[in-house]
């Protein structure tokens, strides 16, 4: 059997990456929190088993898809996050930066969830074609035809980010 003591090791070194991986996988704290916890339980019971040559990768992939099911939920295409409370006054510089980054959340939000799965990983956790496919358990060419098409839907919406513009992103194939 494999070390608690290891895998205890591994989620304190691990977590605060997989809470953001999480973030900005779902776009709520809240949601990302219950993935990570979700997918560590279910790593857990795999770690346990001998049953994982790369754990970091296993973890990822639990959450893609997981978080890929709640996606296809009933309903879930129809909650909406909304900004938290104003905090204190911001630079125009700042209040700029808050605005293009805001709008690129939302537009990642669009996004079908093997897509936005594979930007995330791709250009937040700068991780390889190889890895990613690793993680999604697909080919490297896969990962390449979804980021493609991501990136021409990104494009599109950042150009016209008017939501009721766009086509609908609830569509389980991507």
């Amino acid at each position: 059997m494999a070390s608690q003591d290891e895998f205890e090791e591994f989620v304190a070194g691990a977590l605060p990456g997989l809470l953001r991986f999480g973030h900005v996988l779902t776009g709520d704290r809240a949601a990302a929190e219950d993935l990570v916890q979700i997918a560590l339980g279910r790593s857990w019971r795999a770690w346990r088993l001998r049953r994982i040559d790369n754990l970091p990768a296993f973890v990822r992939k639990v959450m893609v898809n997981r978080y890929a099911s709640w996606y296809r939920r009933p309903g879930f295409a129809n909650e909406v996050a909304s900004a938290s409370p104003a905090g204190p006054a911001l630079a125009e510089d700042e209040i700029h930066r808050v605005d293009d980054r805001d709008e690129v959340w939302r537009a990642l939000a669009l996004l079908p969830p093997r897509q936005r799965a594979v930007v995330i990983l791709r250009y937040y956790e700068d991780k390889s074609e190889q890895e990613i496919a690793a993680i999604m358990g697909t080919s490297a060419g896969t990962v390449k035809s979804q980021s493609a098409r991501a990136l021409r839907r990104l494009a599109g919406i950042l150009e016209d980010p008017d939501p009721a513009r766009q086509p609908a992103s609830g569509a389980p194939h991507d």
